[in-house]
């Protein structure tokens, strides 16, 4: 099955199993890129935030009217953080941005207990690094595109370009068949294989 991306110069679709990698300065507004790739044709969507709260992903949701009624947000941050926290039919939460076990299962479980046109952003895999390395960070987008690929789904995966060295953004960059760059000006360029 096929997917709307519809982002700058790239395809205006991608096949099921994609994984689209999101390169950015780590100053640079993403929200409307992360946004734009969830409001396409999507059916249930995953979101899973290392650097914000579910309330503010929440939140995010709303200012750009996506339809969160079909969402679930994993959150990565408030239990680290000591946050108050529940758990929901629509809301989950991991230990820690570096548990990347648990983001493989909630991951997993999300797409074996939906159907239809799935979403999943990561935003972002430079907290995954910060917190562990960025060999777990290798991990958990390897474990991440396995599932895309078994469940005919497609995820988008933050990287703030800026604060890596060159040949850790280029690991990443070789992973997936689409990369969105975003400049510091906020121009996008779409590079698919």
């Amino acid at each position: 099955m096929d997917y709307r991306l519809a982002v700058g110069d790239g395809p205006e679709t991608i096949p099921g199993g994609t994984g689209v990698l999101l390169v950015h300065p780590s100053t640079v507004e993403t929200d409307r890129i992360d946004t734009a790739f969830l409001k396409e044709d999507t059916d249930r969507m995953l979101v899973i935030s290392t650097r914000t709260t579910a309330r503010e992903v929440r939140q995010k949701l709303d200012h750009y009217e996506v339809d969160a009624e079909r969402a679930t947000i994993l959150d990565a941050l408030s239990v680290e953080r000591g946050f108050t926290r529940r758990r929901g039919d629509d809301v989950r939460y991991l230990n820690a941005p570096d548990d990347v076990e648990g983001l493989h299962d909630e991951v997993a479980t999300f797409l074996e207990e939906t159907a239809g046109k799935r979403r999943i952003s990561l935003d972002s895999i430079t907290e995954v690094i910060y917190y562990a390395d960025v060999e777990r960070g290798l991990d958990a987008v390897d474990g991440l595109l396995a599932l895309l690929d078994d469940h005919d789904a497609v995820g988008l995966v933050h990287l703030a370009g800026g604060v890596h060295d060159a040949a850790v953004v280029d690991r990443f960059r070789e992973r997936f068949p689409v990369v969105i760059d975003l400049d510091d000006e906020g121009t996008v360029t779409v590079s698919a294989e």
